[in-house]
């Protein structure tokens, strides 16, 4: 059960954001029904968000592959349970999200995932990158996707920590 309760949806002063999320999300996930409490704050995460999983310019199947690796880096089940259908969606397949928490031991990633990896690792792990792990990313992304693929780590550290620290998740009742 999440730390403090969820925010009013009905309540007149959100109701434009709330239908904002559902036009572009399709309903208002656990997530966004706690962001909703600053609703300043979840207008942005919604904007912020919405370039990093729509607008990006980067392969959804690495998207979602970094989504999912830093899901379990940082122990955020919901985060994994929300992405997981969308990873398998792009083009992830149910053996890789299965052996993700061990991919270095794995032969089921290419070159360019392992690379995405250890750049999602260094980063969430480490913060700094070590300088052989970032030439990797440069020698296979142009500069628009390694700004893309960063902000992507970034922001959902952002998220797994936003959701693990209120203790929102998936069986919670709303």
């Amino acid at each position: 059960m999440a730390n403090i309760p969820y925010a009013d949806l009905s309540d007149a002063a959100v109701r434009p954001l709330v239908d904002r999320i559902t036009a572009e999300r399709g309903g208002v996930l656990h997530l966004y029904q706690m962001l909703l409490h600053a609703p300043p704050v979840a207008e942005g995460w919604l904007t912020y968000l919405t370039a990093i999983r729509q607008k990006s310019s980067l392969p959804g199947a690495l998207r979602e592959l970094v989504i999912m690796r830093v899901a379990i880096l940082n122990g955020a089940p919901y985060e994994a349970d929300q992405h997981a259908p969308i990873a398998l969606k792009e083009g992830m397949t149910q053996a890789q999200l299965d052996d993700l928490s061990s991919w270095q031991d794995s032969s089921l990633f290419d070159d360019t995932e392992r690379a995405v990896l250890a750049y999602t690792d260094a980063m969430t792990r480490d913060i700094q990158v070590p300088a052989a792990v970032s030439e990797a990313i440069r020698q296979r992304f142009p500069h628009r996707q390694v700004v893309e693929l960063t902000a992507t780590v970034a922001a959902y550290n952002m998220v797994s920590r936003f959701l693990e620290a209120l203790q929102v998740h998936s069986h919670d009742a709303r």
